[in-house]
């Protein structure tokens, strides 16, 4: 087995163990396995630190093997620098949302920590597949441990959110499928070979009409995942109803897969209707910036509040992606990362609080900051990292973002540029009225500070934010090869055209190639 089998399925094999071989009476077991096959995932993961190659081109640590001959279907599994580091945030978020979840989940003990371990199988299944068909199958098999996630250990309405989470994506998955089945019987009426393999099909140049409509079947399924406006509405139920755990992994991995499948497939393999339809991803990635952030600051749930930051943040990510030039690209790849980190730590951050008070009103807190110091610290932290300022994580991310824009077309950043400025407006908002002021909590409930294990659970998150803000060079090193691959496939297989929309961009990435 290779070292990305045994990452995708160590923590399977972690929940065959709690199934079969630990009784449900034993509650501390149980949740001491998951946390230490979690932690041994993590750990693991890291390895491909070392032996990775950021000079080389193309996909490393690769394995292969026919699975199913006679469709053309192998288990094909590899990774870039944008995999690489995708997968290290998975198995850490997933270790943390595990450990965050010790005494907030109190039934049905035995199966939740199942649904958490298999749910990281799929969502590392997904990084590393080359081959579409494996691609798909973790694609599905995600969904189902976060439906019961949601549907069992959820809020009041978790029935409807569940079910309209599974539907959606569903709905968009059975469109992708029809997109893949096109590309796969394209390349074989071109070359006379049936295959599912990535690298082969980015070998086939594939008309402007059937890119523009296999574009569309991908950017459903893709959009909805992110999710892209006005593919969002099922986020906010599904985050709001979710155990915290549940959300941070929603937050934290599974928008990135959406993100994440317009860059690995929809821009190197339909390149001329990216640029076709480059109006429409642009317009729909400003507005949902604008919308995301101005819906966020009319919330008076803290949950509601975050998941509509969600929307913008994202939003942010796509217009960098969208670029088509290198700045653009990588700072939308980094600003994934540290959207990531950042959210996941404030879905964490209202657990906490909600694990002590059982409410996330806002009107109903003030004054934390006299009885909870370490909460409020390490709280004031995420909050500056999620507006963006300088020497932590977000701003890095955002100025790329807005430089690769502004190299395109200034419009696209002074119009993306006041979703900042939201962005600060109901982050500091946020924290103003629940920290400050005279102390209240629900019914007068007295709260203590985190303790060893709680705090424990953001420390992480907050080294990464300041390390990515202070030093971000080791994380973009990683994504110099993909972009440039995808940057330059591009521009070959787009031609001219795709040259005029970004005719600035070149000089830049020039000299940007040394950072």
């Amino acid at each position: 087995m290779g070292l990305l089998s045994l990452i995708a399925y160590l923590p399977l094999l972690g929940a065959l163990i709690i199934t079969f071989l630990i009784q449900r009476e034993r509650v501390g077991a149980i949740r001491w396995a998951a946390n230490i096959v979690a932690l041994v995932d993590f750990l693991i993961s890291l390895l491909l630190l070392p032996g990775f190659d950021k000079s080389a081109a193309g996909f490393q640590f690769q394995e292969r093997f026919d699975w199913i001959p006679a469709l053309g279907v192998e288990y094909s599994f590899g990774i870039d620098g944008i995999s690489l580091l995708l997968i290290l945030l998975t198995t850490l978020l997933g270790f943390i949302s595990i450990l965050s979840s010790w005494t907030a989940i109190t039934e049905r003990v035995k199966e939740y920590y199942v649904f958490m371990l298999l749910l990281q199988t799929g969502m590392l299944g997904v990084f590393m597949a080359l081959d579409f068909f494996l691609f798909y199958v973790f694609w599905e098999v995600m969904l189902v441990p976060m439906y019961f996630l949601i549907g069992v250990w959820g809020g009041p309405r978790k029935l409807y959110a569940a079910i309209k989470f599974f539907l959606y994506t569903l709905a968009g998955s059975v469109l992708m499928l029809l997109g893949i089945l096109a590309v796969y019987f394209y390349h074989h009426a071109a070359t006379g070979v049936y295959t599912f393999d990535l690298t082969r099909l980015l070998q086939i140049d594939y008309p402007a009409n059937m890119q523009f409509w296999c574009f569309l079947a991908f950017f459903i399924s893709f959009a909805i995942k992110v999710p892209m406006f006005p593919f969002h509405t099922w986020l906010p139920d599904a985050h709001v109803e979710a155990p915290t755990a549940g959300s941070v992994i929603l937050a934290g991995v599974l928008l990135k897969m959406g993100t994440y499948g317009f860059v690995r497939f929809s821009l190197p393999l339909f390149p001329q209707a990216t640029v076709d339809l480059l109006w429409l991803m642009v317009l729909l990635s400003i507005i949902g910036i604008l919308y995301g952030a101005m819906v966020a600051m009319m919330q008076k749930d803290w949950k509601k509040l975050v998941a509509y930051s969600s929307v913008s943040h994202l939003g942010f990510c796509m217009l960098g992606i969208f670029t088509l030039n290198t700045i653009g690209l990588q700072g939308g790849l980094l600003q994934m990362i540290n959207h990531g980190l950042s959210t996941g730590a404030l879905f964490l951050i209202v657990g906490l609080i909600y694990e002590r008070c059982h409410t996330r009103m806002i009107a109903e807190y003030s004054g934390l900051s006299h009885v909870m110091v370490v909460y409020a610290t390490l709280f004031l932290i995420i909050t500056l990292s999620s507006i963006g300022l300088p020497a932590l994580n977000g701003f890095i991310g955002e100025f790329m973002i807005l430089q690769g824009s502004f190299l395109v077309d200034w419009r696209w950043a002074a119009w993306a540029a006041p979703g900042i400025v939201l962005g600060a407006a109901y982050m500091l908002w946020l924290y103003q009225r629940v920290m400050f002021g005279k102390l209240a909590t629900p019914h007068e409930i007295p709260v203590k500070d985190l303790n060893l294990r709680e705090a424990m659970t953001l420390v992480p998150l907050v080294i990464l934010c300041f390390w990515i803000g202070l030093y971000p060079k080791p994380f973009l090193s990683y994504f110099d090869k993909p972009v440039e691959a995808i940057v330059e496939r591009f521009e070959r297989l787009a031609g001219p055209q795709a040259a005029q929309a970004v005719p600035d961009a070149a000089p830049i990435e020039r000299r940007s190639g040394g950072r």
